[in-house]
């Protein structure tokens, strides 16, 4: 009795002996502490990264710096490439007296109108190819034989069937950017799931519920992706056919001023093509936003 109450004595009253490599648990508070350091490692997220606001204009500004630093110092000779403040000058100049509005908006019209054509040819034959296998026989064969040909190697052809008017322009420029619209269409319809062909199906649906419902959203995706390649493509046509014969526009200015020398506003027009491209795509990005507010990507 002596030893059970020594026992007793060093444990603690009514409490038993720690056996022999006992270890001590944790506390409460500890626990979740290690718990939520755990959980912030888990939540770590493996993506490009936050949002910075007006990041897209770190690239450009970049570049506007490297370039005004080189002709400043005299590392870029103005004979090769003018100088920013040059060209600035030459773009006010060009303002006050109105050319550069006039053959900015010259050269506007005739993309928006070839890129309004190519929207509608791409999209059209896209749906028809991607919902009919005979429109596919029927469309996609000569489409895939057009890409493979430079479509700027066609311009002689087109001069001769359509002259060197407005309409040769338009043409060309719509020539060149509804096959990338008709491509990424296509592929949409295509990479429908079968379960929702297989859901409408089992609904009954009509033919118009079934585009309503299932193409037009299975499409728009891919539709979305190709006018934002399209929109690209129609002022790279701009610049090409600007120079064929043309008496106004962007290219028309880059043109003339080759001929004299004029570094500055040639300078001053790749720049003015190079704003539109920006604007142009921030402008499709932000109605694929804006249209698929469901899809959730990594560049969100």
């Amino acid at each position: 009795m002596a030893d059970l109450s020594i026992a007793t004595a060093r444990t603690g009253t009514g409490s038993r002996a720690k056996p022999a490599g006992w270890l001590r648990l944790p506390s409460r508070s500890a626990a979740l502490a290690e718990a939520g350091e755990t959980s912030r490692r888990r939540k770590r997220k493996l993506g490009p990264g936050p949002v910075i606001p007006y990041g897209a204009a770190i690239g450009p500004a970049l570049l506007l710096i490297l370039w005004s630093l080189g002709s400043a110092t005299g590392f870029i000779d103005d004979r090769i490439l003018s100088a920013p403040w040059t060209v600035a000058s030459t773009g006010w100049e060009l303002i006050q007296d109105g050319r550069l509005q006039e053959n900015l908006w010259t050269s506007f019209v005739r993309s928006f109108w070839g890129l309004f054509w190519g929207i509608v040819a791409g999209a059209s034959l896209g749906v028809i190819a991607g919902l009919s296998r005979i429109g596919e026989y029927l469309v996609d064969g000569p489409i895939q034989i057009k890409r493979a040909i430079p479509a700027l190697a066609l311009i002689p052809l087109l001069m001769l069937w359509f002259g060197i008017g407005e309409g040769m322009k338009i043409l060309t420029i719509a020539l060149i950017t509804f096959a990338p619209i008709y491509i990424q269409t296509h592929d949409g319809l295509r990479s429908t799931d079968a379960r929702f062909i297989e859901l409408a199906e089992t609904l009954d649906l009509s033919n118009a519920q079934f585009l309503r419902h299932v193409v037009l959203p299975a499409a728009l995706p891919g539709f979305l992706l190709g006018l934002r390649f399209g929109v690209t493509y129609s002022w790279l046509a701009l610049v090409v056919v600007e120079q064929v014969n043309a008496t106004s526009g962007l290219g028309y200015m880059i043109n003339l001023a080759r001929t004299y020398g004029q570094t500055e506003v040639i300078i001053l027009c790749l720049a003015v093509y190079a704003a539109l491209g920006l604007s142009s795509d921030w402008l499709v990005r932000l109605i694929t936003r804006k249209a698929l507010p469901w899809r959730k990507i990594l560049a969100d």
